[in-house]
């Protein structure tokens, strides 16, 4: 997959979370606070990334925990200027590990880009004894300049995958991501990118009209997630439904549902409530692996295989184009 893109500038954008973390102890891999080193910093730590011509910004400087739209905002308004110039093949972004997967989502479902967007991230601050994140910048730029198609990608412990199915599985290893069933893109193996299915395809148009009221945006309509479990009721439903305020009113609803979209019968009537007076309720699945199979004895629409965070962002996506 090798091809020119090894020739031209790629961009290095940054935005916080624990790859720029710092600890008082470098034994200390949980003890730390997020977003503290400059991703120029990062980036001049990373020997392999020396003498390529690259351009580093910094967008953010957040713990990915507090994510939120005025960073996707930034984020999305600086990758568009970089997509549109001619001399920048693809873009790699820095990002926190607890958020990651939304933002990918986001950004491909409002973005569309025709070229490479890499995601990548670290487990372990910067600070640590062995940080993860250098080798993760790393194997991110060289997914970067092979790639031969476009759209978002997250790159990890040397595994790519699709902004789609990627999630966070873990909360301590190196390797915390996972792509389900679908499995990962492909691999990174001492710098040179082997795939294992076909990726890489972006749409033939973005939709300007998501992308335009998207940036115009001051809030996401309102989208809530509540989980269905054991001895469930509806009075979180009920609630959200009572304490809605006028000036963002309660447009959603996704449903962490257990199995295959089953959802507890009290917290099935709240629903139906909430239903009744125009909230879109949407099924997802709690469970790590596989979605929700459409029949007919759904109660509620299904997520098309989202998992429940990101059929949030996407009811709302849907709804702020409505």
């Amino acid at each position: 997959m090798v091809d020119a893109n090894r020739a031209q500038r790629l961009v290095i954008l940054g935005t916080g979370g624990t790859i720029a973390g710092r600890a008082s102890q470098a034994g200390d891999n949980v003890g730390y606070v997020a977003g503290q080193v400059s991703v120029a910093d990062l980036v001049a730590a990373v020997p392999a990334l020396a003498g390529l011509p690259l351009t580093v910004e910094q967008v953010a400087q957040v713990d990915s925990k507090d994510m939120g739209l005025p960073v996707w905002q930034a984020l999305v308004r600086q990758l568009s200027v970089h997509l549109n110039d001619p001399t920048v093949p693809a873009v790699v972004v820095t990002h926190g590990t607890d958020t990651l997967e939304e933002t990918a989502f986001v950004l491909q479902q409002v973005l569309q880009p025709r070229k490479p967007v890499v995601l990548t991230c670290a487990m372990r601050p910067a600070s640590a004894l062995a940080p993860d994140g250098p080798q993760n910048i790393s194997d991110a730029v060289a997914v970067a300049r092979q790639a031969t198609g476009g759209g978002v990608v997250v790159v990890c412990a040397g595994q790519v995958h699709s902004a789609r199915d990627v999630a966070k599985v873990h909360t301590y290893q190196l390797n915390a991501f996972d792509s389900g069933d679908a499995g990962p893109l492909a691999c990174v193996e001492e710098g040179e990118v082997r795939s294992f299915r076909p990726w890489g395809t972006a749409p033939d148009q973005t939709s300007s009209d998501v992308l335009t009221r998207f940036m115009a945006a001051d809030v996401l309509p309102r989208v809530e997630l509540v989980t269905s479990h054991a001895d469930a009721d509806g009075s979180v439903v009920r609630a959200l439904l009572a304490q809605a305020a006028p000036s963002r009113p309660l447009r959603g609803i996704v449903v962490a549902a257990t199995g295959n979209g089953t959802v507890h019968q009290s917290l099935t009537e709240a629903l139906n409530e909430a239903r009744a007076g125009g909230v879109r309720v949407v099924l997802a699945s709690r469970c790590a692996r596989g979605r929700v199979v459409p029949h007919a004895g759904l109660a509620f629409d299904h997520s098309q295989g989202l998992s429940p965070v990101k059929a949030r962002l996407a009811l709302a996506l849907e709804l702020l184009a409505s």
